[in-house]
């Protein structure tokens, strides 16, 4: 399966992303050597960086690393190819707009039969590449398209119900852990992964709060986020943990929600 990070942050902050233990997951101490990607947002814009290489030797990780971005939420992904080509467009994190904002989406599990369920919507947005990732993005996108028709950023729980009775459908499906933000909100939803003794049962996510005094920094493995003259929360949300700190495992089903480095929804349905 693929690994997966995510953040959100108070006030856009400074990111140095040098992805030292995440690529390792990408090619070093793990098997996912089939690309990589990286999406940021930046003054209600999106930034995609995505390579078919490994993370682990890429020049362009180096680059970010040495050149920091400043953001208040960015999502990750380091690839092991299950279905479809080793190819860039099969890459992720997937970027679609929609109603006015940039919308971002990334997933690791396996959802076979997805455009034959009740839930699946065929619409505007299609898929470009094979994986059946990209076509469970296309999917919710559909059942989010009528909260944004009129251009605006849609109410929180109004957005929280349609992807949190999105997800239920997924995960009968197979595993469905999947990253996901509007510009506006972060959501991340938890499910089975394949575990280090092989099997695949939960926890599929981990997440992390973190406050830190104006002028501090939070490091993790890969990731160091710098608050400049003002207090910073942070959440982080990851396939496995990457630091010795107390990650939490996210139970089965949970839906979390993040604004502004807080944690403002989570639902766990089992």
């Amino acid at each position: 399966m693929c690994e997966l990070l995510a953040m959100s942050t108070r006030t856009p902050s400074t990111v140095s992303l040098s992805l030292e233990e995440f690529s390792r997951h990408g090619g070093l101490s793990g098997p996912h050597k089939d690309g990589w990607g990286i999406a940021w947002y930046s003054e209600r814009d999106l930034r995609v960086v995505k390579e078919v290489m490994p993370a682990a030797g890429s020049a362009c990780v180096r680059f970010i690393q040495d050149n920091p971005f400043v953001t208040p939420f960015a999502i990750s992904h380091v690839r092991k190819a299950t279905r479809g080509a080793v190819a860039l467009r099969n890459c992720q994190p997937f970027a679609r707009e929609m109603g006015g904002a940039w919308h971002c989406f990334a997933h690791n599990g396996d959802l076979p039969g997805l455009t034959d369920h009740a839930a699946w919507r065929e619409g505007g947005a299609r898929p470009i590449g094979e994986t059946d990732s990209e076509v469970a993005f296309c999917g919710l996108l559909e059942q989010l398209r009528p909260l944004w028709r009129d251009g605006t950023t849609p109410d929180l729980s109004a957005r929280w119900l349609v992807i949190e009775a999105y997800a239920q459908a997924l995960r009968a499906l197979g595993p469905a852990n999947f990253l996901y933000c509007d510009g506006d909100a972060l959501f991340a939803h938890a499910d089975r992964r394949h575990q280090s003794d092989g099997s695949i049962r939960p926890p599929g996510l981990w997440q992390l709060t973190r406050h830190c005094a104006a002028g501090g920094e939070l490091s993790a493995s890969g990731l160091r986020i710098e608050a400049h003259g003002a207090e910073q929360d942070v959440v982080l949300v990851a396939s496995v943990p990457l630091t010795a700190e107390h990650w939490v495992p996210l139970p089965q089903g949970e839906l979390l929600v993040a604004q502004a480095g807080l944690r403002r929804m989570r639902t766990h349905t089992p």
